[in-house]
């Protein structure tokens, strides 16, 4: 009798210490909407090789590219829900969520990638971050996306007037559907995964990326004419589910924060690192790229200036904190 309970009692510790062991073992799942090899990849595959080096194997990341967990909107609902640990997506699409990030949207507003590391890495991007919290949503930090240029099927862009009545993609956003009218083009809102369907079936013309996006999702077998107008940097934020976060330890905190951090330099090192060989792949791969002369340029941004001001209006408060931060980096 006394073996048998000896027995039942070890089976049970064991089953305790086993049942334990999984419960500090925990699981990130990851996802964005671009594919292996590109750089916002990069950065999470650095995230992911921190994070479990760090932790020891307790905390496992699997990474889910290509927008395998479905549209960006879809991920934040995922994310707010807690069926889906973490996110990087361009940050401007969280006005959604939270009008003031609207402005991550604005054309023309970062003149270079050190400007936009001062203002996201500073006070400005953590309490645009903090807007999040009572949304579900814990924001880490920022990868970036990259400055964006335009592409269509059709005809080269030589000058602006060679934009109008382009049937053009953009992120389902108000913004980018008023400033491509505004060029006298057709916005169609469409989620990433949905893109190069959309051009190969011609439903659209053209669409407006950085180069790495173009490349990765190989849209050169779609689009013939690139025109690097750099219209817009699109930051990325680094997010993670308020529920899986309140979950951690103040040691896994730690750990998830730093990696963040590290993979966000290396990611943005290799963004723009990369920009000038992927841009040339693209020639090798069919593309005609060019750019549009100065006069045409103060152009472009003469007509995204009524876009700006009808955005900026309703979230007043923060534009006006963003263009004090730039000022003080232009001095």
């Amino acid at each position: 009798m006394k073996r048998l309970f000896l027995k039942s009692l070890i089976s049970a510790l064991s089953l305790s210490v086993g049942g334990l062991a999984m419960a500090q073992d925990k699981t990130i799942k990851f996802a964005n909407q671009n594919s292996a090899g590109h750089p916002i990849a990069q950065g999470m595959e650095k995230f992911k090789e921190l994070v479990e080096a760090k932790s020891g194997g307790k905390l496992k990341v699997n990474l889910f590219l290509g927008g395998a967990l479905g549209s960006d909107q879809a991920n934040v609902s995922a994310v707010q829900g807690g069926t889906l640990e973490m996110v990087a997506m361009n940050s401007g699409i969280l006005a959604s969520q939270v009008k003031d990030f609207g402005v991550f949207d604005f054309p023309f507003m970062f003149a270079d990638g050190k400007e936009a590391d001062a203002v996201v890495d500073g006070p400005f991007g953590k309490k645009m971050h903090a807007k999040l919290l009572e949304k579900g949503i814990v924001g880490l930090g920022f990868y970036e996306l990259g400055f964006r240029h335009m592409s269509n099927g059709r005809r080269p862009i030589t000058k602006v007037s060679d934009i109008e009545g382009l049937k053009l993609r953009v992120i389902p956003n108000p913004i980018n559907v008023d400033w491509v009218k505004a060029l006298g083009a057709n916005p169609t809102p469409l989620p990433f995964p949905e893109l190069y369907a959309a051009l190969e079936q011609k439903a659209v013309d053209g669409q407006e990326n950085p180069v790495a996006t173009i490349n990765s999702a190989k849209l050169y077998e779609v689009q013939k004419y690139l025109t690097l107008t750099s219209h817009q940097y699109n930051p990325q934020s680094v997010m993670i589910s308020k529920k899986f976060w309140d979950g951690l330890s103040a040691a896994e905190h730690k750990i998830v924060e730093d990696a963040v951090a590290e993979s966000a330099k290396f990611q943005r090192q290799q963004s723009r690192a990369q920009v000038a060989s992927i841009t040339e792949n693209l020639k090798k791969n069919g593309m005609q790229v060019s750019e549009l002369p100065a006069a045409e340029m103060a152009i472009l941004r003469e007509k995204m200036k009524p876009v700006i001001a009808k955005h900026g209006e309703p979230i007043a408060a923060t534009v006006t904190e963003l263009q004090a931060e730039l000022a003080k980096l232009r001095k």
